[in-house]
C-alpha cells in the first residue's frame, strides 16, 4: 500500500520493536555497488567519495559537527555540542565538541582530530571528491581539546549546512594519512553503526556502535546493505523475504506495480525529493559552444513527455537548477522558451549561420543512476533527431569512466544527476558555477561567482536570498551551459515488519539506516 510518511509515522508508533544482540539484522537493498578503483580509490574515504552512494555508507559510519534533523532544514549537533557564528558578519564559526567522544578503534577523538579532518579534505584536493564544498575555510585551528574555531574567507551562513555533511566527516589522524587515502574499504569513525565490507559478496555490514556519543537514537543493532545487479532481482529479493527494504533504485514500473496491485506485506513510501537530472554542455566545444544549439536544445526538448514516457510520473518536469519545494525556486527555463517548438528553433540556428541537422553526441552512464537512464536518452535522441534539427549519437560508459573523463571535457554534451548535499539554493548554484566547481566545465558566469554567491550567503535569513537566486536561474536559462530536465521522488518499498522506512531517505535522498528497526507485530 503506498503510505503517507507523516501518516505512517503515527501508525508505527504504536507498535514494538525487536531489539537486542540477538535481534536479526535489517537487510536494505541497492544496486549501488562499490569497488576499489582508479576513480575512486577509496570509496568511503570522506576526502575522495563525493557521491550518493558512498555517502549513504559514510553518513552512518563517521560523525559530524552538526547533521541534518529527522525533519527539517536546520542542522543540529551531532558530535558538537554547540555550534556558532561568532562574528556579525558569518566569518567565523566555533564550536565546542562532546565530552568522552572516541573513535571506533577506541582513540580518543578531540578537536585536533577536527582540525585534521578538515586540513587533510582541503590539503588532498581530489578532483572527485568534495574538497569544493570546504574551501571557503580560510583557516581551521584547534584551540584546545575541544574546541574548533574555522575562519571563512568570505562571509557564509551555508556554512552549518556544510560541515552537516560528509564531506566534513571527523576521521582518526592516527589512521588516515594526511596526503593520501585510507585505501579499500577500510572505516574509523565515531558514528552510529561500524562497518565490516564484503565487497566480493556485495554486502555492507552495519554493526551498533556502543561508544557512540551523539544526538541519534538507534533503532537496530545491526543493518545489512545488499547489493544487486538490478532492480529487478532486488525486488525478487524483496517478494521473497530476502531483504527487508529497497530503495536505490527502483524503476517506474516497479512504483507502478506496487501502487496498482500492492502486496499485503509490502508498503510503498513516497516522499517529495530534490535529486534532479539535467544535461551539461562543453563550452568550448565547436558545436555545443554554440549559445545557438544550447538553445535550439533548450526549446525542443519536451520535459513532459520524458516524464510521462520514461519515468511514467515517477518524475516532475524541472525548469530551473533550483528544484520546486526548494526556496527561490524559480522557473526560468519555462519564463523564457514556454513551448518554443520547432520553428523557433530551426529560425535561432539559422540565425547563427548553422545548417540542420547539426551533429551531436549525447554522453551518459550506464551504471550509476539506473537502468532507466538509457530509455531517458534514447528518448531524449529521438525528440532531437524528430524536429530534423539534429543528428545524435548516444554514447553509454561505466560511471568510472564517465565521470573521470567528463572533468577532462571528453564529452560535448552529458547528463548527470545531483543530489542536495543540503537543502539551500546556494547547493544547486554554487557547486556549479563558482570556482573549482563540481563539473569542472570551463562556463563561467562572472555576475553568478561574483555577486550573487557571495551576496546570498550573507545572508542568514535564507529567505531574503530568493531575489539572488532568481537572477542566477535567470542567467542560467539565458547561456545555458546545462539545461535542467527533471525533479524525481523518493521511493521506499519496505516489508511491513520495517519500522522507521517513513525517515529512512533525508531530505538529500542520504540512507539513514539509525532509523530503521523491526517491529513485533505484523
Amino acid at each position: 500500500m503506498t503510505a503517507v510518511a507523516g501518516l505512517l509515522a503515527s501508525m508505527l508508533t504504536a507498535c514494538g520493536q525487536v531489539t537486542g544482540d540477538d535481534a536479526p539484522a535489517v537487510v536494505v537493498g541497492t544496486t549501488d555497488t562499490f569497488a576499489v578503483s582508479k576513480a575512486s580509490p577509496a570509496p568511503f574515504d570522506p576526502a575522495a567519495a563525493y557521491d550518493v552512494s558512498s555517502w549513504n555508507v559514510m553518513r552512518n559510519a563517521f560523525q559530524t559537527l552538526l547533521r541534518m534533523p529527522r525533519s527539517g532544514t536546520r542542522p543540529v549537533r551531532d558530535a558538537a555540542e554547540s555550534c556558532g557564528f561568532t562574528d556579525a558578519r558569518n566569518e567565523q564559526y566555533r564550536c565546542t565538541l562532546r565530552k568522552g567522544l572516541t573513535f571506533s578503534n577506541g582513540h580518543k577523538l578531540d578537536a585536533r582530530d577536527v582540525e585534521y579532518s578538515i586540513s587533510r579534505i582541503l590539503g588532498i584536493r581530489f578532483a572527485n571528491g568534495p574538497a569544493s564544498l570546504l574551501s571557503g575555510i580560510s583557516k581551521v585551528e584547534a584551540t584546545s581539546d575541544r574546541e574548533i574555531v574555522f575562519q571563512l574567507r568570505k562571509p557564509d551562513a551555508t556554512f552549518p549546512y556544510k560541515i552537516a555533511t560528509p564531506a566534513a566527516s571527523i576521521v582518526d589522524q592516527e589512521s588516515y594519512p594526511k596526503d593520501g587515502f585510507l585505501k579499500g574499504f577500510k572505516t574509523v569513525g565515531s558514528g552510529p553503526y561500524t562497518l565490516e565490507v564484503d565487497a566480493d559478496a556485495g554486502k555492507t555490514v552495519f554493526t551498533r556502535n556502543a561508544d557512540y556519543k551523539g544526538g541519534l537514537r538507534i533503532h537496530s543493532e545491526k543493518v545489512e546493505l545488499r547489493s544487486f545487479r538490478d532492480s529487478a532481482a532486488m525486488e525478487k529479493a524483496l517478494r521473497a523475504g530476502d531483504i527487508d527494504l529497497m530503495n536505490r533504485t527502483i524503476s517506474p514500473k516497479q512504483i507502478e506495480r506496487l501502487e496498482s496491485a500492492p502486496e499485503d506485506n509490502i508498503d510503498l513510501v513516497q516522499q517529495p525529493g530534490q535529486e534532479i537530472r539535467y544535461l551539461v554542455f562543453n563550452t568550448d566545444d565547436a558545436t555545443a559552444g554554440r549559445l545557438a544549439v544550447r538553445k535550439a536544445m533548450a526549446k525542443v526538448i519536451d520535459r513532459e513527455s520524458l516524464v510521462r514516457d520514461v519515468y511514467e510520473r515517477t518524475a516532475d518536469p524541472l525548469y530551473s537548477l533550483v528544484p520546486s519545494g526548494v526556496p527561490g525556486h524559480r522557473n526560468s527555463f519555462f519564463n523564457k522558451y514556454g513551448e518554443s517548438g520547432i520553428e523557433s528553433a530551426r529560425r535561432t540556428l539559422r540565425t547563427a549561420g548553422l545548417i540542420p541537422p547539426v551533429e551531436v553526441e549525447l554522453a551518459f552512464t550506464t551504471d550509476h543512476y539506473g537502468s532507466v537512464t538509457s530509455k531517458e536518452f534514447k528518448q531524449l535522441k529521438k525528440q532531437l533527431e524528430d524536429t530534423g534539427l539534429f543528428a545524435v549519437e548516444m554514447k553509454g560508459l561505466p560511471w568510472d569512466t564517465y565521470r573521470t573523463d567528463a572533468l577532462k571535457g571528453k564529452y560535448q554534451v552529458y547528463g548527470y544527476g545531483w543530489f542536495p548535499d543540503f537543502p539551500d539554493a546556494d547547493n544547486y548554484i554554487a557547486p556549479f558555477f563558482e570556482k573549482n566547481n563540481f563539473l569542472n566545465t570551463p562556463y563561467i558566469s562572472s555576475e553568478i561567482r561574483n555577486q550573487v554567491i557571495p551576496q546570498t550567503r550573507q545572508k542568514t535569513d535564507r529567505v531574503r536570498t530568493e531575489a539572488g537566486f532568481a537572477r542566477a536561474q535567470d542567467i542560467v536559462a539565458d547561456e545555458v551551459p546545462v539545461l535542467p530536465l527533471w525533479q524525481g521522488k523518493q521511493f521506499i518499498a519496505a516489508r511491513d515488519d520495517i519500522t522507521g522506512a517513513e525517515w529512512a531517505l533525508n531530505s538529500s535522498s542520504v540512507l539513514q539506516l539509525w532509523e530503521l528497526g523491526r517491529s513485533t507485530e505484523s
